[in-house]
């Protein structure tokens, strides 16, 4: 079977999710992996992390998993998303924000993170990937049970 061409907003909005769905998950190396041709920054820090494995242990270096299931316990809800697409050129921009949900045994459901992303996308071979993803933080909740390391 043919895969059939998807659309780049489309495409973009896909990654968006599979991003988010990966990361909850616990699919650290499956997240990363949408990065492999893409650099991710983050206001106030003067970091560059670079291609899949780098990313992964950005991930890997940063994030609490729980041996119960592998996950952080998080849902990452992108919402707000605005995407411009010059399917000409094959290069797309979309700025959304970013809710983390955590739930585990000693944290009730609450939001611990709010934030934004500005991301941009090219396409390569007809295929739509992440070429560079800037992350901002606008509030934070209790993060103890979430990251391994303190953010600011």
């Amino acid at each position: 079977m043919t895969p059939v061409p998807v659309p780049g907003h489309q495409a973009i909005m896909n990654l968006v999710g599979i991003y988010a769905e990966r990361l909850d998950a616990g699919d650290f190396a499956g997240a990363a992996e949408l990065f492999a041709h893409a650099t991710i920054t983050s206001e106030g820090y003067d970091r560059n992390t670079s291609g899949a494995d780098a990313v992964r242990e950005m991930f890997e270096t940063w994030t609490r998993r729980y041996e119960d299931n592998g996950t952080p316990h998080t849902k990452h809800v992108t919402t707000n998303l605005v995407i411009d697409v010059d399917d000409q050129a094959g290069t797309g921009t979309c700025r959304s924000y970013v809710t983390v949900f955590q739930a585990t045994d000693r944290l009730p459901l609450q939001p611990v993170f709010a934030g934004r992303y500005h991301d941009r996308f090219e396409r390569a071979d007809g295929t739509w990937r992440f070429s560079h993803r800037h992350m901002i933080t606008d509030y934070v909740g209790d993060l103890s049970h979430h990251l391994l390391q303190p953010i600011g």
